[in-house]
């Protein structure tokens, strides 16, 4: 388990370019927190550390939005709006987790035990100045993600 601490914006995007580095292909990320929380400034982070430059706005009334970044893929997900987990069927969810792809999940709990276990849960709480991020290995890819992570981003936000 690591625990962050990003005090602005910036710094939450950081996180994101730093997860980014740190995750192959083939990666499952949820990211978990109220409204307004961060999630989708820490996924913006992570398509910036990709290198993508254009607009990253949170999924929510698409339920996905497709990002090929110099032949990577990366699929970004908001199941908040999600009425059934079976809708994740027709959203075609079996194919994009048989690819070789990251998926960064919004609100997964939506999805209930239609989705599988993720690498990587990411948490995002509220607290007095900035947020607490914290990130949960669930499989070994997502440990290896973490060991690769804390090398990436170095002392600095790490508590």
């Amino acid at each position: 388990m690591m625990v962050l601490h990003p005090d602005s914006e910036q710094a939450q995007e950081a996180i994101g370019r730093a997860l980014a580095e740190a995750c192959s292909t083939n990666c499952l990320i949820f990211l978990k927190g109220d409204l307004g929380a961060g999630k989708t400034t820490l996924a913006r982070g992570f398509l910036r550390g990709w290198g993508h430059s254009g607009a990253v706005k949170s999924p929510t009334y698409t339920l996905i939005e497709p990002y090929e970044v110099e032949g990577r893929h990366c699929y970004h997900l908001d199941l908040y709006r999600l009425a059934d987990p079976d809708e994740l069927e027709y959203l075609g969810l079996r194919d994009l987790l048989s690819g070789e792809a990251v998926l960064l999940v919004e609100w997964p709990e939506q999805g209930g035990d239609a989705l599988p276990v993720p690498d990587v849960l990411v948490t995002i709480n509220y607290q007095t100045n900035g947020r607490e991020v914290r990130l949960v290995a669930q499989t070994a890819r997502g440990k290896g993600v973490l060991e690769a992570l804390s090398t990436e981003l170095g002392p600095s936000l790490q508590s």
